[in-house]
C-alpha cells in the first residue's frame, strides 16, 4: 500500500498503531484536510497551513545540491576503503594482528551506543513513541568487518524541522545507513515522524526523529557519524564546535549560513562575535563569506586536533553553503596558519591585497612554522593614495576540490530526471568547474571603470588582455561580472590606463581615485588582441550559468510559528497569504457554528 494509501486506511488520522507501543504518549490524531501535501523529489511530506513546522520550497537548490555531494561522498568513501584495504594487504603480517584487537573495539563501539541511548531519552513524552536509535547486531558487524566490507554511513539532520531532507536523503541516495533527525521543537518533531510514517517502509526503516537540542546530542555522540548536516533559520555558529567533534575521522560536515547581512559586512562586530572574522563590503563579499565560515569551521576543528578539507563552497540564492571533510593529525593542523590571510582593501579603488598569518621554512627534512612576513602593504594605498580597511582573518586556500566537482557534476548530469533542481544546480556547478581554484576574492570589472569613470570594455576584451599579459583568469560562480585572476593590482590598474587611452574620459577633479591612477603612466603595454582562452569552456558552447528565480518570491521565508500577515506577501506571495487567512476565516466560522448548535440543544432540552 503507498503513503496515501495506509493515511486513507486511518480515516485521516495518525498516531493510533503506536499508542499500543509501551502505552506511551503520542501525538494526537490529526485532520488531513488540514494539511497539504507536498512532494520534492521522491519525499512527500504534511505541511500546515498554519506555518507551524518551517519548510522553504526555494531550499530545493540545497537539498539537490547535499544529495549529489553525499552521492559522491559514498562513492569515494568507498574508493578510499578499497584502496586502504589494499595496502593492508600488501603491507602482509600486519594484518593478521588485526582480528585480535577488532572485537573489544566492537565491543566499546556498542557499548558507548547504548550508553548514549540512554542518555538520549530525556526528551520528554515524544522521544518515548520510538527508540532513541536503532541498535545493530554486533555480529553483523564483525562480519562486515571481516569481509572487509564499508559500512553504510550514518548521517545526522541536526536541525530537522518537517524532516523533509532526512526523507530525501533516506528514499534517494543509494548504500545511505541511518538518518537521525533532531529537532528541540516539539511541533516539528511530531511533524518529522508523522511524515516519516506517510514515506512508508523505506523512510521507516532508515529515519528517527528525536525530540533533543542538537549540540548537546552531538557532544553525547562524538565521532559517530559519517555526515552531519547543519542547515539552521541564520547563523550555525553555535553548533559548529559540537558538530566538528561528532564527526568521524574522513566524515563530511555540511553546513549552511543564511545570516548573509552578517557576514557579507552590513554588521561586521556581529559577525566577528559569532565567526571571529571581520568582513568587508567589497564586491566579493559573498564569497569572503563563505571563506568566513570556512576558517570558523576550521578553528573550530582545530581545537581538537583536526583540520578540514573543503571539497565544495557555494553561494546560492540567500545563503552560503559550505561541504568539508573533517579529518584528525596534530601535525596536519600545524598547516592552518598558512591557510588563512587577512584582506586590505583600499577605501577608494578597488585594490585590494592578501595578507598570509603564517609560513614556513624548510632546512633540509625539517619544517619551521613562522608568522608571515608583513606588512603587505603600505598604510596609503600605491595605485590611489587613500587608506586600507583591513578585514578577516579569512581562508585563502582553495574552497573547492576540483576532482569532487567534476564527479559531482558527472553524477548530476548521469541522473538528472532525480533532482528537481537539476537545471540551477548544474549551471551553479559548471560556473565552479571553471574557476581558478588557487585565486582567493575577485574583481568587478564594473567597479574597475566606476573607479576611472571610463566606458567598460567586453569581458572578452579584459580577459584577453590579462592572458596575453602571461596571467591567467576565470569567472567565478558568485557573480556573473566577478572575475578572478591571480594578476597583480598594478597589472589590472596598467591594462585599464592603456584601455583609457583608446577610450579617453572627460577632465576628474585631481584629488579623486581615479584622477590619481589615470595620472601614471603604464608600465605594461596591454595587448587587446582576442586571446584563444578569452571564453570558457562553458561559455563557448553557450551553456547557461545564471539562471533567474524559477519564480517570485524566490527567497527566505517566515520563520516557523510567526503569524502570517499581510505585511508578509513580500516574503510569502499574496496566493500564500490569502490562504492563511481564508483558513482562519474557516476555523472561525466553524467555531460560531458549533456554539450556535451547543445553545440550541441546550434550549431544546430546557423546553422539554
Amino acid at each position: 500500500m503507498s503513503a496515501p494509501e495506509d493515511m486513507a486506511g486511518c480515516d485521516g488520522k495518525i498516531g493510533d498503531e503506536a499508542k499500543h507501543q509501551n502505552g506511551d504518549a503520542v501525538p494526537a490524531p490529526f485532520d488531513l484536510n488540514d494539511y497539504t501535501v507536498i512532494k520534492e523529489g521522491e519525499a512527500e511530506i504534511l505541511m500546515h497551513v498554519k506555518n507551524e513546522v518551517f519548510y522553504n520550497r526555494t531550499q530545493v537548490n540545497n537539498r539537490d545540491m547535499s544529495i549529489a555531494v553525499l552521492r559522491t561522498f559514498i562513492s569515494k568513501r568507498k574508493q578510499e576503503h578499497e584502496a586502504k584495504a589494499t595496502r593492508k594487504m600488501k603491507a602482509g603480517p600486519k594484518v593478521e594482528v588485526e582480528p585480535t584487537v577488532e572485537p573489544e573495539a566492537l565491543t566499546d563501539t556498542v557499548m558507548d551506543d547504548g550508553k548514549s541511548n540512554g542518555e538520549c531519552e530525556v526528551s520528554e513524552e515524544i522521544s518515548q513513541d520510538e527508540p532513541c536509535s536503532i541498535s545493530e547486531d554486533p555480529a553483523a558487524k564483525q562480519e562486515g568487518k571481516g569481509r572487509g566490507e564499508v559500512k553504510p554511513p550514518r548521517v545526522l539532520e541536526a536541525l530537522s524541522a518537517s524532516g523533509l531532507r532526512a526523507l530525501r536523503y533516506a528514499r534517494e541516495v543509494d548504500g545511505i545507513g541511518q538518518v537521525v533527525a533532531l529537532d528541540n521543537d516539539k511541533a516539528s518533531v511530531e511533524a518529522c515522524r508523522r511524515n516519516i510514517k506517510f514515506n512508508g517502509s523505506v523512510a521507516s526503516a532508515k529515519v528517527e526523529s528525536h525530540l533533543a537540542d542538537a549540540r548537546v546530542y552531538m557532544l553525547t555522540h562524538p565521532k559517530e557519524f559519517d555526515v552531519v548536516d547543519l542547515d539552521p533559520y541564520g547563523s550555525p555558529s553555535v553548533f559548529l564546535d559540537s558538530a566538528v567533534q561528532s564527526v568521524v575521522d574522513g566524515g563530511i560536515l555540511m553546513c549552511t549560513a543564511t545570516d548573509m547581512a552578517v557576514l557579507c559586512g552590513g554588521n561586521g562586530e556581529v559577525c566577528y562575535s559569532k565567526y571571529g572574522s571581520y568582513p568587508l563590503r567589497g564586491k566579493y563579499c559573498h564569497e569572503m563569506a563563505l571563506r568566513i565560515l570556512l576558517a570558523c569551521i576550521e578553528s573550530h576543528a582545530n581545537r581538537y586536533k583536526r583540520y578540514i578539507v573543503p571539497v565544495l563552497s557555494v553561494q546560492m540564492d540567500f545563503y552560503v553553503r559550505v561541504f568539508v571533510r573533517i579529518y584528525t593529525s596534530a601535525s596536519a593542523m600545524k598547516n592552518t596558519p598558512l591557510k588563512l590571510s587577512y584582506v586590505y582593501q583600499c577605501t577608494c579603488c578597488d585594490s585590494f591585497h592578501l595578507q598570509p598569518i603564517g609560513r614556513t621554512v624548510t632546512k633540509n627534512t625539517s619544517v619551521r612554522y613562522l608568522p608571515g612576513f608583513g606588512p603587505a602593504v603600505a598604510q596609503e594605498c600605491s595605485d590611489c593614495g587613500k587608506k586600507y580597511n583591513m578585514g578577516g582573518p579569512i581562508w585563502s586556500a582553495p574552497i573547492h576540490d576540483q576532482e569532487w566537482v567534476a564527479s559531482i557534476l558527472a553524477d548530476v548530469k548521469l541522473i538528472k530526471d532525480r533532482y528537481p533542481a537539476f537545471s540551477r544546480i548544474s549551471a551553479v556547478l559548471t560556473t565552479i568547474s571553471e574557476e581558478l581554484p588557487d585565486v582567493p576574492l575577485f574583481l568587478s570589472l564594473h567597479n574597475l571603470c566606476a573607479t576611472l569613470k571610463c566606458t567598460s570594455p567586453s569581458a572578452v576584451i579584459f580577459r584577453s588582455a590579462v592572458i596575453n599579459a602571461g596571467y591567467r583568469i576565470s569567472g567565478s560562480h558568485v557573480n556573473p561580472l566577478g572575475l578572478k585572476t591571480d594578476a597583480p593590482m598594478d597589472v589590472i590598474w596598467d591594462i585599464m590606463r592603456c584601455w583609457v587611452k583608446n577610450h579617453p574620459v572627460k577632465a576628474q577633479l585631481p584629488d579623486q581615485a581615479g584622477s590619481v591612477i589615470l595620472a601614471k603612466e603604464p608600465v605594461l603595454q596591454a595587448n587587446f588582441a582576442r586571446a584563444v582562452a578569452s571564453l570558457s569552456k562553458a561559455q563557448a558552447k553557450k551553456v547557461a550559468r545564471f539562471l533567474p528565480n524559477p519564480e517570485r518570491h524566490w527567497g527566505p521565508k517566515l520563520r516557523a510559528g510567526r503569524q502570517i500577515t499581510s505585511k508578509h506577501v513580500s516574503l510569502l506571495g499574496a496566493d500564500a497569504v490569502n490562504a492563511v487567512h481564508n483558513y482562519q476565516e474557516e476555523e472561525e466560522g466553524g467555531g460560531r457554528g458549533d456554539e450556535d448548535e451547543r445553545e440550541s440543544k441546550q434550549t431544546s432540552t430546557h423546553l422539554h
